[in-house]
């Protein structure tokens, strides 16, 4: 990867603050390990947002001041974090009722590879060196209403995250609504990746080089035309807060097998 891709974009944090404007007041919100647990700092002024680990917290605050954690309270990726007032605890089985029984929101994870469809790869790359089992992803991306995935546009190898097809073992086909990188933010729609926002800097062609699959620009405009594109602008409050995407599975949890073909 070239020093100029290494530089542009957003930085993990103002890509973690972009995704929580679009978490909607009141939501409950599962947030995945790596980048997604940087979005609790990030709730805008006079909104309230109910996180949930899966181990078993609901009202979870964010990651605390190095040498001001409690050791034992820590969240499904062994990361200390903080507990907001009117926290609560339960057992582990009662926490996957609750993403099993479609009363998470939003989850927001990380992933190796995005399908055009929405089919979605975080857990292995299938080496034989590879983790042994999914773990709680493919509970979330079947139960929770909402998918969002945060990540790097591009492998630390240049190679593309946003795929026509994944290579990688699946998590759930056709369960993600939107993908923020570090270049864009992208809707999955039943077109393809439908191009949202760019970030500062970058321009369409520079984030098509760097997609798997067609991008569908914003507009009525060719590929590539500047009328066709929304810009966020800062790291701060003046980013520009797009609409977040309808659910494609409604107000109805998914079921692991729902795709789009």
């Amino acid at each position: 990867m070239t020093e100029q891709a290494k530089e542009i974009g957003l930085t993990r944090d103002a890509m973690a603050r972009r995704v929580a404007l679009d978490i909607r007041n009141g939501a409950y919100v599962n947030l995945g390990i790596g980048i997604p647990e940087l979005v609790a700092k990030y709730v805008p002024e006079g909104r309230e947002v109910i996180y949930h680990t899966e181990n078993g917290l609901l009202g979870m605050g964010p990651t605390p001041e190095p040498g001001e954690g409690d050791p034992e309270l820590i969240n499904a990726g062994k990361r200390q974090v903080t507990a907001n007032p009117g926290a609560a605890y339960f057992h582990h089985a009662d926490s996957f009722a609750m993403i099993r029984g479609g009363h998470i929101d939003v989850c927001v994870l990380g992933a190796l590879q995005v399908a055009a469809n929405g089919d979605l790869a975080n857990w292995s790359t299938g080496a034989p060196d590879a983790i042994p089992a999914v773990g709680g992803a493919m509970d979330l991306v079947a139960g929770v209403k909402t998918i969002y995935v945060i990540t790097q546009h591009c492998t630390k190898t240049g190679d593309p995250k946003l795929v026509e097809v994944c290579s990688y073992p699946l998590t759930g086909l056709g369960v993600v609504d939107r993908v923020y990188t570090d270049l864009a933010v992208i809707d999955i729609t039943e077109q393809g990746f439908q191009l949202v926002e760019l970030s500062p800097g970058v321009s369409f062609e520079y984030v098509q080089e760097r997609t798997g699959a067609s991008l569908i620009p914003i507009g009525d405009g060719p590929p590539g035309g500047a009328q066709n594109l929304r810009v966020f602008a800062g790291h701060g409050a003046g980013f520009f807060q797009g609409s977040p995407p309808t659910p494609r599975g409604g107000d109805v949890a998914r079921s692991a097998g729902r795709g789009r073909g």
